[in-house]
């Protein structure tokens, strides 16, 4: 029988993963490319209850072992509790999607501090948190691979919506990955980042105060209309494979050229 080719090759089977931000939206799109890929997938949200139609919708779809963990990833407590109930169940951890995210659109002059400390908190000492926990099974393992979801919003600041508090999580983000990609290149645990341009998601979409804004960005955009969720998937499921063994300390932009002027 021949060489597996790299189809066979960039299938996850057996593998564990946790997606955090999984119940909806981008990481569902990503948690279902994993699944469909053979994975073992723990989908861990704040909103346990849509985790749960989440994970149960992703098992009746592709066949693949999933769970759901309800977690607020600013808690350092919630994120240890949740690896361990992952590793407990699948022993073991091979990958982490570290997704959860959230955007509070207010002038810089007009936010207060608990806007501000919000958005930090979930989408950069989240990502801390979440990779930090996953990171330290992996050390013990010696293997394993983290995503952290930072954005083009940490390479460029975006228009017309004032979002000075994300732009500077998602750059944190990006400067995190690379920083814990170089710290744990020798020891099998890679650190890579992906950072979407606009993407259609069900909540983006349906968003009165986003609604009038689409056009503009649309408009910005080389390619002419928003990225949509499925179009990270592939990214993702290769990033946690074996086939980007020497792919660690990147930063993935997938944004239709829309940083590339």
């Amino acid at each position: 029988m021949g060489k597996a080719g790299i189809i066979e090759k960039m299938r996850l089977d057996g593998k564990s993963i946790f997606v955090t931000g999984g119940a909806r939206g981008i990481g569902k799109s990503v948690a279902a490319a994993f699944c469909e890929a053979g994975a073992n997938v723990a989908i861990v949200d704040v909103d346990l209850e849509t985790a749960k139609e989440t994970a149960a919708w992703l098992h009746e779809t592709t066949g693949s072992d999933t769970m759901a963990v309800g977690t607020d990833v600013t808690d350092p407590a919630q994120v240890d509790s949740m690896v361990s109930a992952v590793t407990e169940k699948y022993g073991g951890l091979d990958a982490a999607f570290c997704n959860a995210g959230i955007c509070i659109n207010v002038p810089a002059d007009e936010m207060s501090f608990e806007q501000w400390k919000k958005v930090i908190d979930i989408n950069l000492t989240g990502v801390f948190l979440t990779a930090q926990a996953a990171g330290k099974v992996m050390l013990r393992q010696g293997y394993g691979s983290i995503i952290n979801t930072a954005s083009m919003s940490g390479h460029i600041v975006n228009v017309p919506q004032p979002q000075c508090a994300y732009n500077a999580s998602k750059a944190g983000v990006i400067q995190l990955t690379k920083s814990m990609a170089v710290e744990w290149a020798k020891k099998g645990v890679r650190v890579n980042s992906i950072s979407p341009g606009y993407i259609g998601t069900d909540l983006t979409l349906s968003s009165e105060t986003l609604k009038p804004l689409i056009a503009q960005w649309n408009a910005l955009s080389p390619i002419g209309r928003m990225g949509k969720p499925e179009e990270l998937q592939a990214i993702c499921v290769y990033l946690a494979g074996d086939t980007s063994a020497f792919t660690t300390g990147a930063d993935f932009v997938i944004d239709g050229a829309f940083t590339c002027f």
